[in-house]
């Protein structure tokens, strides 16, 4: 079977599952996405650890824990956590003793870069009225796998110019322009699926802007710390995808830019 047919076989039934939960909301969705979220930490970490560097996983957990917020957790405490973590960072970056701060930033890193992404996701969604998070969350998952889907393509078919050789050398600037129209399409799709769409056909080209430009930075980003790690993907979970960091690198770095994005439009 090809690699292709592998991605087709699983990325179907995977996102009509993912869209049926998304239609769902509250907690069942809520629930999928930080299990989704512990699963891309766990692979972060991973790779991590064969960097050469590490991390301090337990406190990238903590992270986790406290940027998501649990009702349980005083304000207060919070913020109090947060600001000490500010000034450990800052002193990390300005140590010269590389080793440690490296690892400190690592494990900044694993916790912080995607839960940040996947709590964006989750205020998109409840956004407006819940069929209107819906849309606009649908929106952004239509963009990105549109992007996606027309760069694979397109670059397969007319790509020659590399876009990152050293990093990710299958991705090229023809795909990446072809990526625009993919983004476009997601966009349209959602607009005229819906019965009352919650914004303005105009809100298309910065949308597409954002989505067809972080998309890949999202994509490239993770590319560069598994060619550092020396693997292939960030887990095997998801036979032909790899795992969900994978799946969802693009859609970590695109989200809080395209949920303020649309917050301000609201």
């Amino acid at each position: 079977m090809s690699e292709l047919a592998k991605r087709v076989l699983v990325g179907v039934p995977a996102a009509a599952l993912f869209i049926w939960l998304l239609w769902l909301g509250g907690a069942a969705f809520q629930i999928t996405i930080l299990a989704i979220l512990l699963l891309t930490v766990w692979e972060v970490h991973r790779m991590i650890q064969h960097t050469g560097y590490g991390d301090y996983f337990p406190i990238s957990l903590i992270f986790v824990l406290l940027l998501w917020n649990p009702p349980f957790i005083p304000l207060w405490l919070n913020l109090s956590i947060f600001s000490a973590v500010t000034l450990i960072t800052v002193a990390a970056v300005l140590s010269r003793k590389s080793d440690s701060s490296v690892r400190w930033l690592t494990t900044l890193f694993t916790g912080v870069y995607p839960t940040v992404g996947f709590i964006m996701l989750l205020n998109i969604r409840e956004m407006g009225t819940t069929i209107e998070g819906f849309w606009l969350t649908m929106t952004l998952m239509l963009m990105i796998w549109g992007n996606d889907i027309f760069a694979y393509f397109g670059g397969k078919t007319f790509g020659k110019n590399k876009l990152a050789p050293k990093i990710s050398p299958k991705k090229t600037w023809e795909g990446f322009g072809f990526g625009f129209l993919g983004a476009a399409a997601g966009f349209l799709i959602a607009y005229y699926s819906s019965a009352s769409y919650p914004l303005a056909l105009t809100a298309l080209v910065p949308a597409v802007v954002i989505v067809s430009i972080l998309g890949p930075l999202g994509d490239i980003t993770a590319s560069r710390i598994k060619r550092i790690a020396g693997v292939k993907d960030s887990s095997s979970i998801l036979p032909g995808h790899g795992g969900f960091f994978d799946r969802f690198d693009s859609t970590i770095l695109t989200a809080p830019f395209i949920f303020f994005y649309f917050y301000a439009l609201l």
